[in-house]
């Protein structure tokens, strides 16, 4: 199939309209976050909670509409049956491009609860959506690599802890936990730096899943297992503004949660880590499988 051409004014037009949206959204998002603070009553903040979401919500249908009218993005989504509206889900993805996150929210917008993303802190500096991610409750987490810790061994465990009480909020309503188990974008560069033993993927980061399985794995009714698969080997948001991205594939296996997921200490007990890694590495083998069948031949 060939690229699509795209254009550079439906780009600048496109992007114009995503900022107008965040304009005039974003601020009635912070009204609200600041109604639900000085109401120190927690029935007060959870419906607040409540309007704050369906807020986000308009956000992404604005969004939707958006890269409709300019034909901007087209989505092959299979297996979303069975979905409901009112559990509680961890979602797992592969990473590709900033382009996922708006995939993902086209996907499942009214098919499942509002996407909660773990963010790096400086995300938070984002003008006007780090707000946004910061009123509607995700986490920013640190992420320190090892040499910093062994310098600053203080710091050591408070993205463990941020993830405990982003999990305790999660838990008052329903809530999808979303994870892009990779930690990071995938580029060759990084597959070779991190010596992947998969094709289209880098190492899954199997941490972050447990802690959310250990904190919230009575209120989790399952795991959406998302893949995607963009035909471009590394698309831009501008990509995408401009319309020269073809379809993109999301492939939804919707897996029960296995009690022991939920049972083991992941930091202190070195069997249950061995164990819960072996097993989201033959998920992440499975995964790659299936980006072999699904990805042009020859793309890494």
């Amino acid at each position: 199939m060939p690229q699509p051409r795209g254009s550079t004014l439906k780009g600048f037009a496109t992007i114009a309209l995503i900022a107008l949206n965040v304009i005039f959204l974003v601020p009635i998002l912070m009204v609200a976050a600041l109604v639900r603070l000085i109401v120190p009553v927690q029935g007060w903040r959870r419906g607040m909670g409540h309007v704050m979401t369906a807020i986000a919500e308009l956000w992404i249908s604005g969004n939707n509409a958006i890269f409709q009218l300019m034909g901007a993005l087209h989505v092959d989504a299979r297996g979303l049956a069975g979905l409901q509206r009112r559990d509680w889900y961890l979602v797992v993805s592969n990473h590709r491009s900033w382009v996922d996150i708006l995939v993902l929210q086209s996907v499942f917008k009214g098919r499942i609860p509002f996407l909660k993303f773990f963010l790096k802190q400086q995300l938070i500096w984002v003008p006007l959506l780090g707000l946004a991610w910061w009123a509607l409750d995700f986490p920013f987490m640190r992420r320190h690599s090892s040499d910093y810790l062994a310098k600053h061994p203080e710091e050591r465990g408070r993205d463990l802890e941020a993830t405990r009480k982003a999990c305790a909020r999660f838990a008052q309503m329903p809530t999808s936990v979303m994870n892009f188990v990779e930690g990071t974008r995938y580029t060759e560069a990084k597959s070779a730096r991190y010596k992947s033993p998969y094709r289209h993927l880098l190492p899954p980061r199997a941490g972050g899943v447990a802690f959310v399985l250990s904190a919230m794995g009575g209120v989790l009714h399952s795991m959406v297992d998302v893949t995607i698969a963009y035909r471009e080997m590394s698309p831009t948001l501008w990509d995408l503004c401009c319309g020269r991205l073809q379809t993109v594939i999301v492939e939804v296996v919707r897996r029960p949660i296995e009690a022991w997921t939920t049972a083991g200490d992941y930091m202190e007990d070195a069997a249950f880590r061995r164990r819960f890694q072996e097993w989201l590495g033959e998920l992440w083998q499975e995964k790659d499988a299936r980006l072999d069948v699904l990805l042009p031949s020859g793309q890494a």
